[in-house]
Formats: C-alpha cells, sequence, structure tokens
C-alpha cells in the first residue's frame, strides 16, 4: 500500500485492510510493488482467505452431518432390532400356535374315531339282550356273592370272576361296572373264545394301516376303546401265552402299542376278566402266567352253580317266563307244582344258562296259560341232596 498524502498511518492501515488484504507501506509509488503484481497478489491473497473459510465451514458441515447420520444409525439399528425381536416372538407363537392346532386336531381325530368305534360297538350291545347288572335271586349264596360285589364294584381293583359255564358271570361283570365310578363310560366285552388265536393280538391292542394284508385303514383296538372304562375279558384262560406279557403291561403301567406303531399309547381301564377253567391249575401247567394270574386275582369273585342256589330256581323261572312273554307274544301265567319240582331237582350242568333256554323252549311249545315243559328231566343225573322248600309251597302265581 502506499501513502499519496492521505495521511494513513501504519497501524491504521493494516485494521483496515489486512481482513481483506496482505498490506506493505509504502511512501510513494516508486517503492510500491508493481501495480499488476499488487493486484495479482491481492487476488491469491483474497481466494486464499476464502478457501480458509469455506473449509472450515465444510468441515463443520460434515462433522455435523456425520454425527447426525451416526444417530440415525443407532435410532434405525434399534429399530432393526426391535423389529427382529418381535418378528422371532410372532415366529414363536405361530410355531406354538401350529403346535397346538396340530395336537388338537389330533386330539379331535382320535377322539372321533373313538367315538365311532364306541358307537358301532354299542349298537352291536343293543342287538342284544341282557340283564343289565340284574342278578335275580335271594339264596343264602348269592347273598355273599352281592355282598361281595358291592365291596369291590367302588374301587379300581381288577376282578377275576369264577365259576362254571353258564353261571352268569357276565352279568356280575356288569353289576360292578353299573356300581362303578365308571359307568358313565362303556362297558367293552371281549370273548376270547370267540375270536381266532391270530385276530386277538389285533382286536385288543389294534393296528396301523398297512400292518398286514386288508388293513386298510387305522383300527382302534377294544382297550384304547375302553379307555376311562371298563373292559371285561371272557375266559381269560383262552389268551395266547404270548399275549400275557402285553396284558401284564397294561395292568402294570396302563401301556400298548398299537401293531405297526412303535408310538406307546397311555390308557386308564378297570380290568374285569372271567374264566370257567381253573387258572391254578393252567399256571402249574405252564399254561398261563403266575405273574399275570396274581395281578388279575386282586379281587377274586366265585359265581355258585345253579345246583347251589335251589331256592333262587322259582325266581329265575319267573323272570325268564316274564321276559319270553314279552318277545314271543305269550301269556304264560304259571306253573304247575310237578313241573317245579321236576326244575328243582334237575341238577343243571349248563346251570341258569340252560334253564333260561329250557324256559324259552317251553314258552313257545305253552299253548295256554300254563307253563309245559316237554323236556325230559327223569333220564339225567338229579340232585337229591336238596328238597323244595317247604315255605315256598306250590308256585301257582303269575308269572309278571
Amino acid at each position: 500500500m502506499t501513502d499519496d498524502g492521505i495521511g494513513m498511518d501504519r497501524d491504521t492501515a493494516r485494521r483496515v485492510f489486512e481482513p481483506f488484504f496482505t498490506t506493505r507501506m509504502a511512501r510513494n509509488g516508486s517503492v510500491s510493488t508493481n501495480p499488476e503484481q499488487k493486484r495479482a497478489k491481492m487476488k491469491i491473497d483474497y481466494d486464499k482467505k476464502l478457501t480458509e473459510d469455506s473449509g472450515h465451514e465444510l468441515e463443520d458441515e460434515l462433522h455435523e452431518t456425520q454425527q447426525t447420520l451416526k444417530r440415525f444409525g443407532n435410532t434405525l439399528a434399534g429399530e432393526l432390532a426391535r423389529s427382529n425381536v418381535r418378528l422371532t416372538q410372532e415366529i414363536e407363537e405361530r410355531k406354538r400356535a401350529e403346535t397346538s392346532l396340530q395336537g388338537a386336531y389330533a386330539k379331535m381325530k382320535r377322539l372321533k374315531e373313538r367315538l365311532q368305534a364306541e358307537n358301532s360297538y354299542l349298537q352291536q350291545e343293543v342287538a342284544q339282550q341282557y340283564n343289565f347288572g340284574e342278578i335275580i335271586g335271594k339264596s343264602v349264596v348269592l347273598s355273599q356273592l352281592l355282598q361281595r360285589v358291592e365291596w369291590v364294584a367302588p374301587m379300581n381293583a381288577t376282578v377275576l370272576i369264577l365259576g362254571e359255564t353258564g353261571t352268569g358271570k357276565k352279568v356280575a361283570a356288569r353289576a360292578i361296572h353299573n356300581a362303578s365310578a365308571r359307568v358313565n363310560r362303556p362297558l367293552i366285552t371281549v370273548n376270547l373264545t370267540a375270536l381266532p388265536a391270530n385276530l386277538i393280538e389285533s382286536e385288543l391292542f389294534g393296528w396301523e394301516r398297512g400292518d398286514f394284508t386288508g388293513a386298510d385303514a387305522r383300527q382302534i383296538g377294544r382297550f384304547e376303546l375302553a379307555d376311562d372304562g371298563t373292559i371285561f375279558l371272557e375266559e381269560i384262560g383262552e389268551l395266547p401265552l404270548e399275549l400275557q406279557g402285553k396284558l401284564l403291561r397294561i395292568i402294570r403301567d396302563g401301556e400298548l402299542e398299537r401293531l405297526g406303531s412303535p408310538r406307546t399309547i397311555r390308557v386308564d381301564v378297570r380290568i374285569i376278566a372271567s374264566s370257567s377253567r381253573d387258572l391254578e391249575r393252567e399256571v402249574r401247567c405252564g399254561r398261563f402266567r403266575e405273574d399275570l394270574f396274581y395281578r388279575l386275582k386282586v379281587f377274586p369273585v366265585t359265581m355258585p352253580p345253579l345246583r347251589q342256589r335251589k331256592d333262587d330256581i322259582a325266581l329265575l323261572i319267573r323272570h325268564f317266563i316274564a321276559k319270553y312273554n314279552r318277545k314271543i307274544g305269550r301269556n304264560v301265567e304259571s306253573v304247575s307244582n310237578d313241573t317245579l319240582n321236576d326244575l328243582r331237582a334237575y341238577h343243571w350242568p349248563g346251570n341258569v344258562r340252560e334253564l333260561e333256554s329250557v324256559i324259552e323252549r317251553a314258552v313257545i311249545l305253552s299253548e295256554g296259560t300254563t307253563l309245559q315243559v316237554l323236556d325230559r328231566f327223569d333220564s339225567l343225573p338229579q340232585d337229591q341232596d336238596q328238597e323244595p322248600s317247604a315255605a315256598e309251597g306250590p308256585w301257582l302265581g303269575r308269572a309278571g
């Protein structure tokens, strides 16, 4: 800067021009810098100043932008993390819901199959006529039997009913079931003498589809069908030795597997078994497992033969006459003393079942209101040990 007489001192010039220019003081133009050089230097210094200022502002803006991006990134990462947690929770809830639905569907399917099987079984049962828990008689031996039935019925114990053929073992089993806490569930009956040996296992335990030729669909076994109820195994002595271990497992653990399936099924079944065989002898001969015998014989009930219940014969005759009057459409009302004495004197090897057959046949053949028994008992062995009760007298009352 050249002082041409303006009177500006060095300090003043510096305060005025230094913010924008690089100053150099000279007394006249002769000592000043060349004008062109001066202008070029002024321009360079000015541009440098602007560049330095702009750089600082840019750095500040970049730093602020970085901080903003960092805060945004942190916020976004937090949102993504929370979203991932929510998504994971929703996936887990969906999986649990699907598992629950699958379980509910499988349970509904099992219940449907079970209800269908129960309905089919009960329809077969209704087609037959039974005395549901109706044990006819008033003799001393029958009263003792009924006392034992009354004791064991409310319990959940396994019952073994022993006795000759035709003594009413099934009637006793029904009486036990009907007086138990399981009365609202079905009593499933399996007559082992009526099943071929090769079909007993599939009937009792069921099978899966395709397990053997003809197994076109899965079948629930009788034990599953009796779940929460009672199963009555008639003539348990007919159970093949190789299946007795499976029955023992059900009694002990309440577990079974269907044929063709590795899946273990738990059942809660009360077991009532019957036998007209001497099971102790079967055990000694190796045809029946001793451990199974004692598991079944928790509470034994022995049905008395009819020859030990002579006082009940008159009541049984009355009952059967009324039953077959309704069934056949007859009107038999009385029995002669001679007929009653003959019936009482006979030893009845077939027990109550044989007596029922005789009365049904007599009702069919009777033409009037008096029962006509045409069977000849005099040629058959007779039991003369017990005479007709004097208190009973001639039985000529109505059979109603």
